[in-house]
């Protein structure tokens, strides 16, 4: 399971979670800024306050950095995104890319 320490305020945070959508990927949140007992996990994993902070039990990692966590879920979990959708592009507005067309 993955799951991402977070504040909805935070831009890396929200960079996080834009790739997490476009990737189609499934994690539980937990909002630091919302709920004092998300924070208290948070420090006693990682020894620190610093969101984003990945969790992935599966495979035993945690990480700080946006950009780590990033690389990280597109190297472990797009291929799972891809055979899940079959390749197929997933639009989330009403544009249509040029390869739809």
């Amino acid at each position: 399971m993955l799951t991402l320490y977070y504040k909805p305020s935070c831009p890396y945070c929200q960079n996080v979670l834009g790739e997490v959508e476009s990737l189609g990927i499934t994690l539980q949140l937990k909002d630091i800024s919302a709920d004092q007992k998300n924070k208290e996990e948070l420090i006693a994993l990682g020894g620190k306050q610093q969101v984003p902070y990945l969790v992935d039990t599966e495979r035993g990692v945690q990480m700080y950095e946006s950009n780590d966590i990033i690389e990280y879920i597109a190297e472990h979990y797009r291929e799972q995104e891809s055979k899940s959708f079959g390749g197929l592009r997933i639009h989330k507005s009403e544009d249509i890319c040029d390869t739809c067309q």
